[in-house]
């Protein structure tokens, strides 16, 4: 019985400065050498902060590209998802009144041509991402009320697509305040 009590405290120590100093220490540092270090990348427009790059925001005015909706209405405190499954009546009426309102400012879209990321809350509810058949369908309704050509808009989305990681992994994606960032710097 002894040599494994002493066998458990040698574990236990061993853990404890692994877990408790050395993982930590090595995050810390890891995180001070990332964009923003690790107090989380800014995005400036002006010279004013409007946002951060990883956390999503609502967008939602018909000049700008919107957002992925959100679960908790994008309050970073509470960061969650609905929990609300594909059968649930309450769950299955926000997605429709969300397909509603695409299509009351898409009028040229078709049910089917609604990406589900544009009518589906994420798993945080913070996405800052959308696909770039989100951002595709908006195309036209932006450069309509910007007074800006569908190929100045199309342009402008496609720079801000980011592709995925060596070419397979994850989606490819669009930063939705950074697109929106160099919508109001752009020039008509």
């Amino acid at each position: 019985m002894k040599p494994y009590i002493i066998q458990s405290i040698r574990l236990t120590v061993v853990l404890t400065i692994l877990l408790c100093i050395i993982y930590p220490l090595t995050i810390t540092f890891a995180g001070k050498l990332a964009p923003g270090q690790s107090s989380g990348e800014t995005i400036s427009l002006n010279g004013k902060v409007v946002g951060y790059a990883n956390l999503g925001q609502k967008f939602d005015k018909p000049r700008y590209f919107w957002s992925r909706p959100s679960a908790v209405n994008y309050n970073a405190a509470g960061s969650a998802g609905s929990n609300k499954g594909p059968s649930n009546p309450d769950y299955l009426k926000e997605v429709s009144n969300r397909i509603d309102t695409l299509l009351k400012y898409h009028p040229y879209l078709k049910r089917g041509d609604i990406p589900a990321d544009m009518v589906t809350a994420s798993g945080s509810g913070l996405d800052p991402d959308i696909s770039p058949e989100g951002a595709k369908i908006q195309i036209q309704r932006v450069a309509k009320v910007r007074g800006l050509t569908i190929e100045q808009v199309t342009q402008l989305v496609d720079s801000h697509t980011d592709k995925p990681a060596l070419g397979l992994l994850g989606p490819a994606k669009v930063n939705v305040l950074k697109l929106n960032v160099a919508l109001d710097q752009l020039k008509k």
